[in-house]
């Protein structure tokens, strides 16, 4: 009789154990978790507005972003804003109601802009978007290289990633089919002057007919009329700013980093040097070669993996978020 005791002693503490063991499991705990936060959710279905709203107003403060202000700055010149958010109480209500699920997935959200924008900062050469938008361009500038630039297209449809090309205008006039190709595969156009010249070392007057006579004839050949100009080389002064912003309403783009690879580096070597400066707000800065050619597709994969989003240069220094509508 003893010994039949001590066997169902045992027994009673081995499932003790394991039913501890199960309560306190992570995917039972989980899933207690999960119940109750269904429970609360549902709960708030059923109570009134006035309650729901208060639940949506206790959700929103742990997820306003308060707006970035446009800024000049002593090495990267004119930085842009970063608009901020803020939950839409009134509009996440109905949808929560309309929806029949209460939860902060089900928040509504709008953008609130900046006090001061990159516009009030004036003409102003612009190396980067603002370091907190997760956005990258790889800018294309083109003069030379058309080998290269069906190629560079078919990657960049590939990973339907759209971007700005800087076209020489020169270039555009002796090659109007493949100017035209890259705006009819939704690219972004700016203005790369004409003649490839160093535009600081320029009259007043001959920085006006280099951007001008561009501007002409890519209005002429693709129906576009640029708001970017990236002076060849990367030569500029306060008046070639100047002078495209107050008579061509152009905005300076210089850039972030630099694939240097008209030297015709090693791919590996340029895939490092990009992969340094690869951030958020970033311009990458390349030409139709071989090497980039070779290395795009790696650049493109490589900046999504940071979680940056490829884009054109226009959306990188715009100061529109990219996970609010």
């Amino acid at each position: 009789m003893k010994k039949q005791w001590i066997r169902l002693a045992v027994v009673m503490v081995g499932w003790m154990i394991l039913l501890l063991f199960v309560v306190n499991s992570r995917p039972v705990n989980q899933y207690i978790a999960g119940a109750k936060r269904e429970a609360v959710h549902a709960d708030l279905q059923l109570n009134d507005d006035e309650e729901l709203r208060q639940q949506i107003k206790a959700w929103a403060k742990e997820r306003t972003e308060p707006p970035i202000n446009a800024r000049l700055d002593r090495v990267w010149k004119a930085i842009p804003g970063y608009n901020g958010r803020e939950v839409d109480i009134e509009a996440s209500l109905d949808k929560m109601q309309r929806s029949g699920k209460a939860s902060p997935e089900q928040l509504v959200y709008r953008q609130v802009n900046p006090q001061i924008t990159l516009e009030q900062l004036g003409a102003q050469p612009i190396y980067r978007g603002n370091p907190q938008k997760p956005a990258v361009s790889f800018m294309v500038n083109v003069a030379w290289g058309n080998e290269y630039l069906e190629s560079i297209l078919d990657t960049l449809d590939k990973h339907q990633v759209k971007t700005t090309f800087f076209l020489d205008g020169s270039w555009v006039k002796r090659h109007p089919e493949l100017a035209k190709k890259i705006v009819q595969r939704g690219h972004e156009i700016g203005n790369h002057a004409y003649s490839h010249p160093n535009m600081s070392r320029l009259s007043p007057e001959m920085i006006r007919q280099e951007i001008g006579k561009t501007q002409q004839i890519i209005q002429q050949v693709t129906g576009i009329t640029p708001n970017l100009f990236a002076p060849p080389s990367g030569d500029f002064n306060e008046r070639v700013v100047a002078i495209a912003a107050q008579q061509f309403h152009l905005k300076t783009i210089l850039w972030t980093a630099d694939t240097v690879d008209w030297r015709k580096p090693p791919l590996q070597t340029m895939l490092n040097r990009v992969n340094k400066g690869l951030g958020k707000g970033s311009l990458i800065l390349m030409h139709p070669t071989e090497v980039s050619m070779q290395g795009l597709e790696q650049m493109i994969l490589s900046a999504k993996q940071k979680g940056l989003v490829p884009t054109t240069v226009s959306q990188v220094i715009s100061s529109q978020r990219l996970d609010t509508p």
